[in-house]
């Protein structure tokens, strides 16, 4: 069977030809897919980054505005509705007006949406304005992916993809410690006014920068799958992110969102397979390669970011460190990152992306085996030698399972397809978290000393509430705790290596030849 939808020859046989960055031919980064390359992902590393860099500064809110804790984590969840809200969007919208008239637009909004965030005056004004932020932000990313790919071709799609992925590993790990640091040394308006320089730049960057395309379908706009798709997923990763203050799925404020959206998911499926242009391509689904990557995307973004949750919690409730001291802690795996990502991408240009997530899921299955044995005392050697390896191992997964999703594709599918890719992680990753964060508080909640010993290593205040060997037993207990939630996480890595074993083991180059020629041959000639 074909992997293609039937009309798959005739959308790329009429789509206009992609702009070319440099010279598509040759298997080197040449400078004028670099300069694109850093433009790309000066506008990820601003979106990511105000994803994680407002974390540390909840307390901050709650004291400010004087609203409880509850009503200042609105600053979080609702730039992340915001995103998941337009993320559908996106595909329909760079493929009628163009990557790059709606790549400045997105920017530009979410520079005002980062200004306006600086003079909030209570609450409800800076939770409206991080929609606003949000709106802009989300769109960033799947655009970023789309000019990307288009710009370097599929041969060298893993390389550009494996630059993109920088941000996406360090934004969890640098924004604490960004955000913390402009705290300290300013106020919290900075950790919105510094998008504002950097934003100015980044749009002059784009407009002389990202090559001029145009739009290239006239297609209706889905208003039905965006009344739909939009709102439902909105609504289902808000009863995830309620999970872990809930403390159960049992709770209204949990269940009612999460079974509205799931029920506006599901009806948007049918819908989908019956219209023509719908918001996301699910026949997309028919492609084989993209099919796969979807699945191990989930599988791994859901154990990627639910064990994301327990490195920074560990180190700051159980060894009594600093937000700024568990960032840098954490650095060591952007490191690693940073060091196997490039190398990864050009093999997997040469190799195919089978083999190299393959090695970078047990790479690391295997250090995260060591926090399943982490204690109260563990040396920090040991536990920043597994975060260096396993930074390796993300460096050799996310992006290369990405290019296995979006090599074979057309250009005129490559929109729709990036921006279904971050729809999943969005939504994994939402669950990933709750996972994990539900596991971990009902394991401290079965240990008697274990709350109060991270109340009292948290808080100074509390220091005298427990005796030194009250202390003692109770940070084991919390330790344990860590280390069997992050036995789960090591299942939920374990488990991934399954669908990745499916995906494939030939170059993009090769795999959007042999696609192109099914393509080709008539539907009477399939077998």
């Amino acid at each position: 069977m074909s992997t293609l939808p039937p009309s798959a020859a005739e959308d790329a046989a009429s789509a206009p030809i992609p702009p070319v960055a440099g010279d598509q031919n040759s298997d080197k980064l040449d400078p004028t897919v670099l300069k694109i390359a850093g433009v790309v992902v000066l506008g990820a590393i601003m979106s990511i980054l105000d994803m994680t860099v407002v974390s540390v500064a909840i307390p901050t809110f709650q004291t400010e505005f004087d609203v409880t804790y509850a009503i200042a984590a609105w600053s979080m969840t609702a730039y992340t509705l915001a995103l998941a809200t337009v993320i559908p969007l996106t595909g329909w919208a760079a493929n009628r007006f163009g990557t790059k008239r709606l790549y400045l637009v997105a920017m530009a909004l979410f520079v005002a949406g980062s200004v306006l965030c600086s003079f909030a005056w209570d609450a409800p004004s800076l939770i409206i304005f991080r929609v606003l932020q949000g709106l802009g932000g989300g769109m960033l990313m799947p655009l970023g992916m789309t000019i990307m790919t288009h710009a370097a071709g599929p041969q060298r799609i893993g390389r550009v993809m494996a630059v993109l992925g920088i941000p996406m590993l360090l934004g969890p790990i640098c924004g604490p410690i960004l955000g913390g640091w402009l705290i300290e040394a300013a106020s919290w308006h900075w950790i919105f006014l510094i998008n504002l320089p950097i934003g100015i730049v980044a749009l002059i960057a784009a407009y002389i920068v990202l090559p001029k395309d145009e739009g290239t379908t006239k297609e209706r706009f889905d208003f039905l799958g965006m009344l739909l798709l939009s709102p439902g997923l909105a609504a289902f990763l808000f009863g995830v992110s309620s999970i872990p203050e809930m403390g159960t799925m049992a709770s209204a404020r949990v269940l009612i969102p999460m079974i509205a959206g799931l029920v506006l998911i599901v009806v948007f499926v049918p819908h989908a397979l019956r219209t023509d242009h719908p918001l996301i391509d699910l026949h997309l689904f028919r492609n084989r390669n993209l099919s796969v990557a979807v699945i191990t995307q989930t599988m791994f973004a859901i154990a990627f970011f639910g064990a994301g949750l327990l490195f920074p919690s560990y180190f700051l409730q159980v060894r009594g460190e600093s937000t700024l001291a568990a960032g840098l802690l954490l650095a060591p795996q952007g490191f690693g990152a940073m060091l196997s990502m490039p190398i990864a991408g050009r093999l997997v240009d040469k190799l195919g992306p089978g083999k190299i997530v393959l090695t970078g899921i047990s790479t690391i299955s295997v250090s995260m085996a060591v926090f399943t044995q982490v204690g109260a005392d563990t040396p920090y050697p040991i536990l920043l030698g597994a975060l260096f390896v396993m930074g390796m191992g993300m460096g050799c997964t996310m992006m290369p399972i990405m290019t296995a999703a979006l090599g074979t594709l057309t250009h005129a599918e490559v929109a729709r397809g990036s921006t279904l890719m971050n729809i999943v992680n969005q939504a994994a990753g939402s669950i990933g978290t709750a996972t994990i964060s539900v596991v971990l508080t009902n394991l401290l909640l079965n240990q008697e000393l274990a709350g109060p010993a991270i109340a009292a290593q948290t808080n100074p205040a509390m220091a005298d509430s427990l005796t030194p060997s009250e202390m003692e037993t109770g940070l084991a207990q919390a330790a344990d705790a860590f280390g069997h939630s992050f036995i789960v996480a090591t299942v939920l890595i374990v488990l991934t290596l399954i669908p990745a074993a499916l995906l494939p083991r030939k170059p993009a180059t090769a795999l959007a030849v042999e696609s192109a020629e099914e393509a080709a041959v008539p539907a009477g000639l399939m077998h």
